[in-house]
């Protein structure tokens, strides 16, 4: 099969288009034929420490490989179809359309890929594209994480959300408004009527407005781009406010055990964990027209460098996705 290498730090150009050998599923696994799948800003964070905050790189290089990198393919969400199954497999079966992330966090930059019957993986909803299921497992498990789980949104609730545009926070806009809150959304221009048609009821034009002295005050700050430190943030925040950091130094989160003692305006980051039931929840939402996946670009699986570059230029929107199988998304 075929498969992108990541062997060596450097520029996109580094990724290999290569053969290797082709897995077999064990007894509790299926085989997934991979359709689609993603290039995240957290693969860049992987492949070239692209967007780790300064303060993590030293921790990133010691997890990821100091001189040379300890993962070899890389991608973190998928959408395929089962292709075979283990003998001890109940829950899928050969044709199923599935969609997730690999246990191990990586992987789906590859034609074939097996993954454990109980692990991320279930049924894709029929409704929607390869695309647009594979853009879902790491960004809305993500919002959905930081929307729902850290931040306890709900109703009547005012959250200023900070990278509206991006993968994650085109989910989190939604999430939002689906758990009642009053949402507004910072973005660029050209991306404003987008934000907008996501259900924001405010967007704010970072190139036209300083959102840091609009004398606004939040119940909730999301910042997914890393834009804005809490320091910074807290001016936005009502008294009992909370600031939400997707990309955090390690001195904020030194705040954030602080700040969960002291009360008052309160700091909070970490990593979302892959989870089943929030994949399950996700595409749900997505089959009942209640959650969009924006898709920015769509690369050929052979084209996958130039997919890297243009993510790690730092402007998309939405979600990049990659074609693995030549069927159409």
């Amino acid at each position: 099969m075929k498969a992108i290498l990541h062997t060596r730090y450097g520029p996109p150009d580094e990724l290999q288009l290569t053969e290797v050998e082709k897995p077999v599923p064990g007894d509790k696994e299926i085989l997934i034929r991979t359709h689609a799948t993603t290039v995240t800003t957290s693969d860049c964070n992987i492949r070239n420490f692209t967007f780790v905050p300064k303060s993590f790189v030293g921790i990133a290089r010691m997890m990821f490989g100091s001189k040379t990198p300890k993962i070899n393919i890389l991608g973190m969400d998928l959408a395929g179809e089962v292709e075979a199954a283990g003998k001890d497999v109940k829950k899928f079966k050969i044709g199923d359309h599935v969609f997730g992330t690999p246990k191990s966090g990586h992987g789906a930059h590859a034609e074939y890929i097996c993954l454990p019957e109980n692990g991320f993986v279930t049924k894709k909803p029929g409704n929607i594209s390869w695309g647009e299921a594979a853009a879902i497992p790491l960004a809305g498990n993500t919002a959905l994480y930081y929307i729902r789980d850290l931040g306890k949104i709900r109703a009547g609730q005012k959250i200023l959300i900070i990278g509206a545009s991006g993968g994650i926070g085109t989910f989190a806009v939604q999430l939002a408004k689906y758990y009642g809150a009053e949402v507004t959304g910072v973005c660029s221009t050209v991306n404003a009527e987008l934000v907008k048609s996501l259900g924001a009821d405010r967007v704010i034009d970072y190139t036209e407005e300083d959102y840091l002295k609009s004398g606004e005050l939040y119940d909730v700050v999301f910042d997914v781009v890393g834009k804005v430190s809490f320091k910074e943030g807290k001016k936005l925040l009502k008294p009992k406010g909370l600031y939400l950091g997707a990309v955090i130094e390690i001195g904020e989160m030194l705040q954030s055990l602080w700040t969960s003692i002291v009360g008052g305006k309160r700091v909070k980051g970490a990593s979302a964990d892959p989870s089943l039931n929030n994949l399950i929840f996700l595409g749900g939402l997505s089959e009942a027209g209640k959650l969009k996946t924006v898709i920015d670009r769509v690369y050929p699986f052979e084209q996958i460098a130039e997919a890297f570059r243009y993510v790690e230029a730092g402007h998309k929107k939405g979600n990049v996705v990659v074609t693995v199988c030549k069927e159409q998304l």
